[in-house]
């Protein structure tokens, strides 16, 4: 059973940063792409960021190029979100999302792993 667990949300203020972590289990996800994407209270879900399979190329919102990374690390079958500079309304439920396919994309419906995911909250 494929498995992806996110952890390393939180509270912080304005300006501050936190590591997004999603960890999986019950296959490899070496060599697929991977997402991110968040839900604000009363939001639809929308993405945040992708990266291919190798990690080379990747992919950001406009809202938070030049803040957020995201990363991975196949030995471990783990990606990251890093979140730098944050603002309040990054305040969001952010859920990590893998796919069998080498590139990744914007899309929820291309995803076919999703985690339950993890409160980030930023206070003003």
């Amino acid at each position: 059973q494929v498995q992806l667990v996110e952890s390393g949300g939180g509270l912080v203020q304005a300006g501050g940063s936190l590591r997004l972590s999603c960890a999986a289990s019950g296959r490899t996800f070496s060599g697929y792409a991977m997402g991110w994407f968040r839900q604000a209270p009363g939001k639809e879900r929308e993405f945040v960021a992708t990266l291919n399979g190798s990690g080379s190329g990747t992919y950001y919102v406009d809202s938070v190029k030049g803040r957020f990374t995201i990363s991975r690390d196949n030995a471990k079958n783990t990606v990251y979100l890093q979140l730098n500079s944050l603002k309040p309304e990054d305040t969001a439920v952010y859920y990590c999302a893998g796919r069998t396919y080498y590139v990744g994309s914007v899309r929820e419906t291309d995803y076919d792993y999703w985690g339950q995911g993890t409160q980030v909250t930023v206070s003003s």
